[in-house]
């Protein structure tokens, strides 16, 4: 399992904006911040940012930065059309349309590195999305994002498990025997991925019916969890059952009490609250 790589660190003279706090509003969006997202120059502090960053100007920077060429017609062709498509599915075309500029370019492995490596949190989610066209097997999916699902941006994190749900649902038996290893990692980033991934109804993205019929199925993944130490753990099991308790809930029910019974601790309690907070509305 890799750890997160090293990011390229902010320039100096962008390095003041790390501290801010996110503005409550895009309008309140100082100008100058701004201009530094659209640049790739600093990472997004909180989804308003995020929504606020024109992706066009964005692309144009983050491609002249990989050695790329902004002018390209792949890369203009997807920006003119982006308008016609919802916001989040902008970033895949873009993703892709500097995936297929990088298999051109004379070295895409360096190319690949800079974009996995980039300051912008926002062009490290396109690099998550490369999986998507890269033909490879579901280990070697998970393999390349595993240094994504370490990212230290919750936003990267995210798109990290969204870019291979898809595959996940088409290989539902070998993804759940591969996650495994992922819930005995030390990093909580790497813990939570394996869960997250897998929630059967899951937040913005397809579910998976067979674990909404047959939540014991990952069973194994949500075991050796059921007492984590990292609150970000223990809010994304409590999901995930929370998300089954919707179609199995005795099965959730049950579970909780073994849990409570087997492992008396705050860790362990706090999940199962949470778990069980569609069961406590009926």
């Amino acid at each position: 399992m890799r750890a997160s790589p090293a990011l390229r660190p902010v320039k100096s003279e962008y390095a003041h904006f790390l501290t801010r706090k996110g503005a409550a509003r895009i309008t309140l969006i100082p100008a100058e911040v701004l201009s530094a997202l659209e640049t790739g120059a600093i990472p997004t502090a909180n989804l308003n940012e995020f929504l606020a960053v024109n992706l066009s100007i964005l692309a144009q920077a983050v491609a002249l930065d990989l050695g790329l060429d902004p002018q390209h017609a792949r890369l203009q062709d997807t920006l003119a059309m982006l308008g016609s498509f919802k916001p989040m599915r902008r970033h895949g075309l873009i993703a892709h349309a500097l995936y297929d500029m990088t298999a051109a370019s004379h070295d895409p492995d360096a190319v690949a590195w800079r974009l996995v490596s980039h300051p912008s949190d926002i062009a490290r989610g396109w690099a998550c999305d490369w999986v998507r066209h890269s033909g490879w097997s579901l280990r070697q999916q998970l393999h390349a994002q595993a240094r994504l699902a370490a990212d230290p941006h919750f936003g990267v994190r995210e798109m990290a498990w969204a870019a291979v749900r898809g595959q996940v649902i088409e290989e539902l038996p070998k993804a759940l025997e591969l996650l495994e290893a992922w819930t005995r990692q030390p990093d909580p980033n790497i813990r939570r991925f394996a869960i997250e991934l897998t929630r059967p109804k899951g937040v913005w993205c397809a579910p998976i019916r067979i674990l909404q019929a047959q939540p014991e199925l990952a069973l194994h993944l949500l075991e050796p969890l059921r007492a984590d130490p990292s609150r970000y753990v223990q809010n994304s099991v409590a999901n995930w059952l929370n998300d089954a308790s919707k179609t199995q809930a005795t099965w959730v029910d049950t579970l909780c009490e073994q849990w409570q019974t087997q492992s008396p601790c705050e860790a362990t309690r706090y999940i199962v609250r949470r778990a069980r907070r569609t069961l406590n509305k009926v």
